[in-house]
């Protein structure tokens, strides 16, 4: 990791300075031109493509990326590194739309939150934390910065969506596709984790309305998303439904690994000889075995199992290569057979033999043959309108004290290091604390991190720090993202959240994301 300039340190200010989200620069800010860096998640066009993706089953199945999210480090002792650069400020949040969270099962806690999903560099399915935010357009959301882009690839991820409320694989408010993530040009170029948060735009919601069977036909001709179920049934249902769709139509099989065992001659052995040991006869085949030359010539004739197989035993002429490669693998015990040379008058060796000896196996193989019957659907999906209009939107918060009390919203999974699991992953929780000193992480060059007392695992990155929350209009100030979940006391618990502090720097990078416009989705 390579090391960077430090922010120049300002006096703090002591109580909240309200700001418009869509003004110009703002005084006192140590960097009015924000080192932006920003990249295209997807295009409009690909939206309900990525949006279909991820169905019901995968955002169950996908796995929280542990990948750049938890360390151990000891508290750091008096004064912090992390500090202003210029006066606090805030954006005030927007409520849920004028809408009610009904009957909702995550009562008490903010609609805004939720997990956003993405395909890692190997094409697994992951997972982290994030909220809606405030912004001009109402389409952005605050999260990880990795979460959203490798840094060992110089990309973003693929397939990034928001979930605002995720509940156990369902999307109430529908699935935001990412379209552009805006950072800190440091935390591409550095990897440097005192930049470790990301804005990112996201299109229009995509709300599923209706699953439609259909014929298959018209699943092939359809180019939305659409999906397959195959379903096993009996043989005497194959046969009902091949014969009238068929060898073209949903109803098919396929044969699974056979099985060999070894049984005694059939009573027609004589009489269809060659078909049974050219190709087999229902099922059946004689086969030869391999045998060394004194188990052969103890074998009595016939067709009966261990029986001499004459016509396999040959004598066959072969090269001096060939013969001192069996010469060798006979040492090894890998040649059965018997091996010659033939020598000349004045002993020198001209020709060379190999012997192989065979007795007589019957074995029967049999097949077992599966049957299923194929469904078709095709899923209807529609526009939900924008992330805030939904859910709301968090406010912002930069340059302010540590020692204020913060929510944290979000999905932890994984175990602590010893190996204790209390979380599923699958619902929302939080934590609540006072922020203050971040242990250092020489590691990731966390530096400048402000963190709260929490017992959250992974799967809490990219979880927003929220400022003055008040839980009857489930709504506050963005004031940090998880960025590493650590053990500070070595005791194998995590114990604290980390999130880079947020100064005017960070205020910069919101703000541009903050009035990017992502355009409508095509009809």
């Amino acid at each position: 990791m390579n090391p960077r300039v430090k922010h120049l340190a300002l006096p703090l200010g002591g109580a909240l300075v309200a700001t418009s989200v869509a003004g110009g620069a703002f005084a006192g800010t140590a960097n009015a031109e924000p080192d932006l860096k920003s990249a295209t998640l997807a295009p409009s066009a690909n939206a309900q493509a990525i949006a279909g993706y991820w169905t019901s089953s995968k955002l169950k199945e996908a796995k929280t990326y542990l990948a750049e999210s938890t360390a151990t480090g000891k508290l750091r002792v008096g004064g912090t590194t992390a500090s202003a650069d210029g006066r606090p400020g805030v954006v005030a949040p927007t409520g849920e739309g004028g809408k009610s969270a009904g009957k909702s099962r995550n009562v008490n806690l903010p609609i805004t939150v939720g997990k956003v999903f993405f395909l890692d560099d190997k094409g697994q399915e992951r997972w982290c934390s994030g909220t809606s935010i405030q912004s001009k357009y109402r389409n952005l959301v605050a999260t990880a910065g990795h979460c959203v882009y490798d840094t060992d690839t110089n990309k973003p991820f693929s397939n990034f969506v928001f979930i605002p409320g995720y509940y156990q694989g369902k999307a109430p408010w529908g699935i935001y596709v990412g379209a552009r993530v805006n950072m800190h040009h440091d935390f591409d170029v550095y990897e440097d984790y005192d930049y470790d948060y990301a804005f990112v735009n996201v299109y229009n919601g995509i709300k599923q309305t209706g699953v439609k069977e259909v014929s298959k036909s018209t699943y092939t001709a359809a180019k939305g998303f659409k999906y397959t179920e195959d379903r096993a049934i009996s043989k005497a249902e194959f046969e009902k439904g091949y014969e009238k769709y068929g060898e073209l139509g949903p109803y098919w099989k396929k044969a699974v690994d056979p099985t060999v065992e070894h049984v005694a001659k059939p009573a027609d052995a004589a009489k269809y000889i060659e078909e049974y040991v050219a190709t087999g006869r229902n099922g059946v085949k004689l086969t030869a075995v391999e045998v060394v030359e004194s188990v052969y010539n103890k074998a009595p004739k016939g067709l009966d199992n261990g029986n001499k197989f004459e016509r396999k035993t040959v004598r066959t002429p072969i090269s001096k290569e060939e013969y001192d490669k069996l010469v060798k693998q006979k040492a090894d015990g890998g040649f059965l057979g018997k091996l010659e040379a033939t020598k000349d008058v004045n002993g020198t060796e001209i020709a060379w033999f190999k012997s192989q000896y065979f007795v007589k196996k019957w074995v029967k193989t049999t097949v077992k043959e599966l049957y299923f019957h194929t469904r078709y659907f095709v899923i209807t999906l529609a526009d939900a309108g924008r992330l805030g209009d939904n859910v709301g939107g968090q406010g912002f918060s930069w340059n302010q004290k540590l020692g204020k009390k913060v929510f944290t919203f979000g999905y932890p999974a994984y175990a602590h290091l010893d190996g204790h699991r209390p979380y599923s992953g699958h619902t929302m929780k939080w934590c609540y604390g006072k922020t203050g000193n971040a242990p250092d992480v020489p590691k990731y060059n966390a530096q400048e991190h402000q963190a709260i007392k929490c017992a959250f695992t992974p799967g809490a990155s990219g979880s927003p720090f929220l400022l003055q929350y008040k839980n009857s209009k489930r709504t506050g100030y963005v004031n940090g993202v998880v960025s590493l979940t650590l053990d500070s006391d070595g005791n194998d618990r995590y114990d604290r959240v980390t999130t880079p502090y947020f100064n005017g720097e960070t205020y910069g990078i919101y703000k541009s994301a903050a009035n990017r416009w992502t355009g409508k989705l095509p009809g």
